[in-house]
């Protein structure tokens, strides 16, 4: 059983990898006018999203200007081995027909072999791509600060931008999706996800380098918690599943100063991994009621498989 635990992450690792490198180039971004399809599905709509030079649709409109029911621009940080449109199929056309202007990078890619697979580089220097990356949409956009969404690494690799790039006067709410404050402190997880990619994550120098940095104990772990993690100013929300198989155990994403929301406990149908939170409708909808609390909307539960979705 042990050996089974571990191969999941290297299934869902390699399933990733393919549907990524298969993809067909994606759409990007639509006229307030228009209302976007948006998908709840994740391996289906990862093969059909795009390789990394697309985006995800709504996303990267750099002639969008943020509205008063919508001041900030939303900006999604993808995870490890993703990129901005595979990640962001449902989260880049969602939040478009909200009516927020929606952006979303690339990062950690300088070691990617053809820059297909994100997320591999030191988590200090994407970090430093994100203070770039945000710098450049609020100018774009006119807006003073951000709300950040991040997905697995990318729900910890801004928390460096947070406390150590100037951050914190930037950002107002801090969104992750399986997150992992803690680190993964499971023997498979991100340094399986490394080796299914062919990468050594065992010796000092991975092409991974993000892999062990997440994998507790590490001394990028210790950097960012030393002194307490909340950040004062921003507005953090966890959302974990119980599902998720790559932070092990899921409570590593659940840290004190912050609000934390295990999805199965808003609804049992729920069923979502570490992949298919992205595409999660009661995921989606605990998102959009933390971006805009004044319109509060009831959440839906549906049947949500782990890397299908619905």
């Amino acid at each position: 059983m042990r050996h089974a635990h571990r191969s999941l992450p290297v299934a869902l690792a390699l399933s990733l990898c393919l549907a990524t490198l298969v993809a067909i180039a994606g759409t990007g971004g639509a006229s307030a006018a228009e209302k976007l399809p948006v998908p709840y599905t994740f391996i289906p709509t990862v093969i059909a999203g795009g390789l990394p030079g697309a985006n995800a649709p709504g996303t990267n409109d750099w002639t969008c200007k943020p509205t008063a029911a919508h001041p900030k621009p939303v900006v999604l940080v993808h995870g490890t081995f993703g990129n901005r449109a595979t990640n962001w199929q449902t989260y880049g056309p969602l939040l478009k027909n909200e009516g927020y202007c929606v952006f979303a990078l690339n990062y950690g890619m300088k070691i990617s072999p053809g820059a297909i697979l994100g997320g591999q580089d030191r988590i200090e220097d994407s970090a430093a791509e994100l203070k770039a990356y945000v710098a450049k949409v609020l100018e774009a956009t006119g807006a003073k600060k951000v709300d950040l969404v991040g997905h697995s690494q990318g729900t910890l690799m801004p928390q460096y931008y947070v406390r150590f790039l100037g951050g914190a006067k930037h950002v107002d709410n801090y969104i992750g999706l399986a997150p992992l404050w803690h680190g993964t402190y499971t023997n498979g997880g991100l340094p399986d996800l490394a080796a299914a990619f062919g990468y050594d994550a065992v010796d000092g120098s991975p092409v991974c380098k993000a892999c062990l940095q997440m994998t507790a104990p590490s001394e990028f772990l210790r950097t960012v918690r030393e002194g307490g993690v909340a950040t004062k100013g921003v507005r953090y929300t966890n959302i974990v599943t119980t599902m998720d198989e790559v932070v092990v155990p899921y409570t590593s994403g659940i840290e004190e100063g912050m609000t934390n929301i295990t999805l199965q406990k808003k609804c049992g149908l729920d069923l979502s991994d570490h992949l298919s939170i992205v595409s999660s409708r009661t995921a989606a909808d605990l998102v959009l009621n933390t971006l805009d609390p004044a319109h509060p909307r009831k959440v839906r539960c549906t049947l949500h498989l782990p890397a299908i979705g619905s």
